[in-house]
């Protein structure tokens, strides 16, 4: 399994980052909802308690129900309250009485951190001791109100004194931040840092789609169709990591370009001495082959000229002799060298096939040689230059004749074949000869090889440029008991 690639794993990394700031978002939220919830609870559960005791003391301690006694009441909430850290409170009547403001008779708070008790009521916490007082003076019930500020809340408490009708208790408790005095400001710093880090993270997420589109960008000019296989200079992408590379690239562009041009240059001169040196070989060859007859002829002319009349008609018989090999050597050289021109007919193929091999019949009886030819009936005529493949095949011949043993056989086959849904024409020709080694089999048909010591090494050459020309080949065919030279061409021609 191939790995993810590096921006991928990016993005993944991004994604895990920005889910763990939601979810460590989400955990300090509900630990401070849920601690203050909790606060909330214990401080209200305190203050029913103290409210529930200040009544009770104060209604056992009151020999005269129905009377209000101020200083009994101070002396019980100092007495209660004095136990009870952060909470406040006071008795209230809902009966008009003289000096009491609201209907509040007495209020302590022994543990105030300042100096002293604190005697004078809270103002801003006014409007919620009353509208508690008054709730619990309509119903007659224990009743609890809190309200939240900020981080912290504040619960109020009220409760009917027992056999004083009228008469209320009151407690006032706060519920603080669960992280003491500076919660608030741990709270805020906390969710500024969690805001910080989600802002890291979006700008992450921009860098990592601007490093996703030039990535694709570098990836398209690396790929098999891009600038760099075209050998073309790669543009910045505008970061600076990623652009050392696309330097580099271009740096790699430009060396392979040279490297290219010096190869060239290095092919023209390799194709240039290769040149001379096939002109040197066809040279010395040219040479060799006409120095030879050219030296006989000398000789048979200084002969003739020492000698009677029988001698020099001997000698330029030789002589004609050796002219007529020096021209067919050049025939077929300038057939070689000479482009090949096809003019295509439609062509009775035995009839054709007869007339070609008629030529030979004289030669193949003078060496006691069977010639055969095979023709397989076609319904279609084929369509080739009747004089050049007559021309390839009168090699081919001739050199089947000049292989084959005393009392051998020599076969022309014409048949009809097909490869790759094309119907092609076959020719063959096949003799029981020696055959041809393994090691001049993959040269016979290049220009001046040749196995006969007279010979020029042109024939062949000839049939495959023939062949090639009529959108066909010619090779040698593996037969393990016969030579078998084979032109294949179209049919007819596209």
């Amino acid at each position: 399994m191939p790995r993810p690639s590096f921006s991928t794993q990016l993005y993944a990394l991004w994604i895990l980052v920005a889910i763990l700031c939601s979810l460590l978002t989400a955990a300090v939220w509900l630990m401070l909802s849920s601690a203050l919830g909790e606060r909330v609870a214990d401080a209200k559960q305190q203050a029913v308690s103290t409210c529930t005791a200040v009544a009770s003391r104060y209604d056992l301690s009151m020999q005269r129900p129905g009377e209000a006694n101020i200083d009994l009441m101070h002396a019980v909430l100092d007495l209660v309250l004095i136990r009870k850290e952060g909470i406040e409170g006071g008795f209230w009547t809902s009966a008009p009485a003289p000096g009491a403001a609201n209907g509040f008779l007495a209020y302590a708070f022994p543990t105030y951190e300042g100096s002293g008790i604190k005697r004078d009521i809270p103002e801003a916490e006014t409007p919620l001791i009353l509208r508690t007082l008054r709730n619990v003076a309509d119903t007659g019930q224990l009743h609890a109100d809190a309200v939240a500020s900020g981080a912290d809340a504040v619960i109020a408490v009220a409760c009917p004194v027992p056999h004083h009708a009228g008469l209320l208790a009151w407690m006032l408790a706060r519920a603080r931040a669960p992280l003491g005095p500076y919660g608030q400001r741990a709270a805020t710093f906390l969710a500024g840092v969690l805001a910080v880090i989600v802002l890291l993270a979006l700008l992450l997420a921009l860098t990592l789609r601007r490093w996703k589109r030039n990535l694709t960008r570098l990836e398209q000019s690396l790929a098999p169709d891009g600038r760099l296989e075209q050998n073309r200079q790669i543009g910045h992408l505008g970061e600076r990591d990623l652009d050392h590379i696309v330097d580099a690239l271009n740096r790699y562009v430009q060396r392979a370009d040279r490297l290219q041009r010096e190869a060239n240059e290095l092919g023209d001169k390799l194709a240039q001495a290769e040149r001379f040196s096939a002109l040197g070989k066809m040279a010395a060859q040219i040479a060799h082959e006409i120095r030879n007859p050219v030296g006989a002829m000398r000789l048979k002319a200084e002969n003739a000229l020492a000698g009677d009349a029988a001698r020099r008609e001997a000698a330029l018989r030789t002589i004609i002799g050796q002219v007529g090999r020096v021209e067919a050597q050049l025939s077929s050289l300038l057939a070689l060298t000479q482009p090949v021109i096809v003019r295509t007919q439609e062509v009775d193929l035995s009839g054709w096939l007869a007339d070609v091999v008629r030529t030979h019949e004289a030669s193949a009886e003078n060496r006691r040689i069977s010639l055969r030819v095979e023709v397989e009936s076609c319904p279609t005529r084929p369509v080739f230059d009747s004089a050049q493949l007559a021309r390839a095949l009168d090699n081919l011949v001739v050199n089947a004749l000049r292989h084959a043993p005393p009392g051998g056989n020599v076969t022309v086959r014409a048949r009809a074949a097909t490869l790759d849904d094309c119907k092609r024409l076959r020719l063959e020709v096949i003799d029981d000869g020696p055959g041809v080694s393994a090691n001049e089999r993959q040269r016979i048909f290049e220009p001046f090889v040749t196995g006969r010591p007279n010979g020029s090494g042109l024939g062949l050459a000839v049939v495959r440029e023939i062949a090639s020309v009529h959108g066909g080949r010619a090779w040698l065919a593996e037969e393990p008991d016969m030579t078998c030279f084979v032109i294949d061409i179209p049919w007819r021609p596209s």
